[in-house]
Formats: C-alpha cells, sequence, structure tokens
C-alpha cells in the first residue's frame, strides 16, 4: 500500500523520529526531498531544528517553498511540527531579512532575556479552540518543548492551544487545514502520539 503522508526532508528535521512516531501508530509515511513529489500526497508533515533563516535557504534552495505553500492553499492537510511551525509564519526575529512560508500570518519572537533560553522540558497546553485535534486526550496535556522562538500569529483565533512560559504562547496554532506544533509531537510519549493520530485521522 501506497504511502498518503510525506514528511519533508530539506536537510534540517529530525526526520527520523518522527517517521518512527508515525511507524508506532502503524501509519506509512514517506520521506521526500523533491519539490515534484509534493502534491503526490494526501497530507504533508514539515518538521524542523535549527535555525529559521537556514531552514528558509534549504526550502528555497531545494525548489519546495513555492509547492508547500500551493499543498496549503488547496486547502490539503498540513503540519508543521517545532522549527517547521515557525516556518509556517511571515518571518522570524532571528533571520529579520528572511521571508517565511507565509500560510499563517505572524512572526516568531524570542524569549524574553530574563527567561532561560532555550525553553526545555515538559510543558502544559491549555487548549484554547476545542476540535478533532485534542479527541481522547487528558485534561492535562503535557508534551515536550526544546526551542528559544515562539509563534504569535496576526490572528489571535488561530491559536488552538497555549503554554506559559514567562508568559502564555502559542504551542499550537490552526488555520483551516493548517496545523502548528511547537513541541515535539515525536518525544512526547503517548500524549504525542494520539496528536499525531488525531492529526491524520480526523483533522
Amino acid at each position: 500500500m501506497a504511502a498518503e503522508i510525506a514528511i519533508i526532508d530539506y536537510g534540517m528535521g529530525n526526520l527520523y523520529s518522527v517517521s518512527n512516531a508515525f511507524a508506532a501508530l502503524g501509519i506509512l509515511t514517506d520521506i521526500i526531498g523533491s519539490a515534484e513529489r509534493v502534491m503526490e500526497y494526501r497530507k504533508l508533515i514539515l518538521p524542523g531544528v535549527g535555525a529559521f533563516g537556514d531552514a528558509m535557504k534549504e526550502l528555497n534552495h531545494r525548489g519546495l517553498t513555492a509547492p508547500l505553500r500551493d499543498f496549503a492553499a488547496q486547502g490539503r492537510p498540513f503540519l508543521g511540527i517545532c522549527l517547521g511551525m515557525q516556518l509556517l509564519l511571515d518571518k522570524s526575529q532571528e533571520s529579520p531579512r528572511v521571508r517565511g512560508l507565509g500560510i499563517i500570518p505572524g512572526e516568531a519572537r524570542r524569549f524574553s532575556g530574563k527567561l532561560k533560553c532555550p525553553h526545555m522540558g515538559w510543558n502544559k497546553i491549555l487548549v484554547k479552540r476545542p476540535g478533532p485535534l485534542f479527541d481522547k486526550l487528558p485534561e492535562d496535556i503535557y508534551t515536550y518543548f526544546c526551542h528559544s522562538y515562539y509563534a504569535v500569529p496576526k490572528d489571535r483565533g488561530s491559536v488552538a492551544g497555549e503554554t506559559e512560559y514567562g508568559a502564555a504562547f502559542a504551542s499550537i496554532i490552526h488555520k483551516g487545514s493548517v496545523y502548528g506544533m511547537q513541541f515535539h509531537p515525536e518525544k512526547s510519549q503517548d500524549t504525542g502520539l494520539r496528536l499525531l493520530r488525531n492529526f491524520i485521522e480526523q483533522c
């Protein structure tokens, strides 16, 4: 059976951790780095670790930027994870002159200098927009984070989940068929696997 879900390889993602998480759920995925193959799939996963500017440089170099935007514009389900979530935005303070994918309007900002950076470890998610993504999850949702920048969507209605670190920040964003998770679901044990399953099966 052919995979309907693709994990985007642009040289900056923890691809195999994400792929193994889906495998643990019995969900078949392909890892692809070819722009020509993007539209062959029903759902896309964009993981990411590292710097915003470097990531966009790689996406542009590999010709993936336009196909990813087109995929989202067609209303197909698309999930950004960690840096992949920030890439969905217009820009980041980390790389001020670099344009992001611009799929969800907003920017990524660095945590205040008073806070330990990166924000690392387990933290709670407060659901702001109940929906199928949160189906069969406990009332207290804890996931694993490791990041120095956080998403600030222009539309507060795009915030599906918030987490406290000095102040509340968007830990899950959602617009149309596009979702972003600032944490690492693949490292968040049963809760993370449930979130991935819900995205694949219900979103």
